[in-house]
Formats: C-alpha cells, structure tokens, sequence
C-alpha cells in the first residue's frame, strides 16, 4: 500500500543546492532592487518638477483691448470717426467727432478707467453737461463686448461696444427719453491695422 506514494520531500543532498539556488538569487533581486531605487532617486533629482502655474487672469481693461485704433463710419450724413490708445496699464483714451463736408459737428473726449475690478466709461462732450465728464459704469462685458450704464444720465443710459470681427465694430447709445425707448446704433469699420 505504501509503495504507490510518490517521494515529495528532496533527498539531504538536494536541500543544499536549494538552498544555493535560493541565496543566489535573493542576491540578484537585491541587486535589481537597490539599482532600481538608486535610478529612481537619481532621475527625480535631476528632472525638475514642472512649475505649476496659473492662468493669467485678464483684467478689464486687457479685454477690451481689440477698442485700440481708428474706427469709422462714413454715411450720406457725414463721417463719424473714433480713435483708441492705451495710455497705461489701467487707461485707455478715445476721441470722437462726426464731420459734416469740413465742419465738426460735435466731439468728445473719452477715457475707460479700471479701478480695482471696475471699469468706468467716461466721456465729455463739448457744448454738453456744462463740458463736465460723466461715469457710466461697466455691468456686463466678454471678449468681444462691453456694456457701460449710468441709470441717472438723461441721455443715454446704456453705451455698448461690440466687435462683430477683427475689423468692425458697433458702438451703440440707447435709453428712455420722455418715457420712450431710444437707441442709435454706429458700425464701424478700423482703418488703421
């Protein structure tokens, strides 16, 4: 009945090759460890962790910055021309006349002002307000649009600025005079690139 079991168990002599064997390669997986680490430590040492950093957040007044040039539009009525520069960080400044053959008919000197997070619109315009400026404060804006409010102005009230592309622009004045609704819309066109 015992003869059919199988040995399972090495003979005295084998054991030692095994355990040979098995010295021999712990020894190798060491090695391989300790090279994998000591590589490990050295790349990451040596190659910089990427810098994170941030978008830059665009002010206010950088978003309007597709405003500076010179815009116009020219109409059976005359021709309404605006010029935008940027003074400084914070500061843009606009002029605007319509001519009429070689008459100037009105003008008006422009400033858009951030202060902090806001930004102002600020127009004076001759023969008007005692040539005194007055506010309108920006209430929506996007990359390609701004829109400037003064509720207490008699008129306008609202004063936009569209881009339509990188060439065009619709600069609108509306509000309520007498109880009625009023706008007026000015498609320009640049003509400095």
């Amino acid at each position: 009945m015992f003869r059919f079991i199988k040995r399972v168990f090495p003979k005295k002599e084998e054991v030692g090759v095994i355990a040979e064997i098995n010295t021999v390669v712990m020894k190798i997986n060491l090695k391989s460890f300790i090279s994998l680490a000591i590589s490990s430590i050295f790349f990451s040492c040596n190659h910089p962790k990427p810098i994170e950093t941030k978008p830059k957040e665009i002010s206010a007044i950088e978003n309007a910055g597709w405003l500076i040039g010179k815009w116009q539009q020219t109409s059976s009525e005359g021709i309404l021309t605006e010029t935008w520069e940027k003074l400084n960080d914070s500061t843009y400044a606009g002029k605007s006349f319509f001519v009429i053959g070689k008459d100037t008919v009105s003008s008006e000197t422009i400033r858009i002002e951030q202060h902090g997070k806001t930004l102002l619109y600020i127009p004076t315009v001759k023969d008007q307000n005692n040539e005194q400026p007055i506010s309108f404060v920006q209430t929506s804006s996007s990359s390609k649009q701004m829109i400037f409010e003064n509720s207490k102005h008699d008129f306008p009230q609202l004063i936009s600025y569209t881009q339509t592309n990188k060439t065009a622009l619709v600069s609108e004045i509306s509000g309520v005079v007498n109880g009625k609704k009023k706008s007026q819309s000015f498609p320009m066109q640049k003509v400095n690139k």
